[in-house]
């Protein structure tokens, strides 16, 4: 199984982009935004998490030709298209409601 070293500036990235999503994701009133969220946090934090616990790195068992991924980058992907596919349904289905101030 193929490994490799990420930094630790990549890690802290990981929390940072995870807090926000997990607690403002909720506020946007659409389940496929937070479920998107959701996915795309999971991943963010299974990284770091993977790394901790294989000690060589972050394991990359899924590999095409030269690229090597995991599970932690495919549902960090999915999360983002979800999420994003999301924001912009739900932004379409409120569009009327759009000018309102914040």
């Amino acid at each position: 199984m193929l490994s490799h070293e990420r930094s630790l500036a990549l890690y802290l990235f990981a929390f940072a982009l995870a807090a926000p999503l997990l607690l403002l994701a909720p506020r946007a009133g659409s389940h496929a935004v937070s479920l998107g969220a959701g996915i795309a946090a999971g991943g963010a934090l299974a990284t770091p998490l993977a790394a901790l616990l294989w000690g060589g790195g972050v394991p990359n068992p899924l590999t095409r030709g030269d690229v090597a991924f995991n599970v932690a980058d495919v549902a960090m992907g999915v999360g983002v298209a979800v999420l994003v596919t999301g924001a912009l349904a739900h932004a379409w289905a409120n569009r009327d409601r759009l000018h309102e101030p914040v």
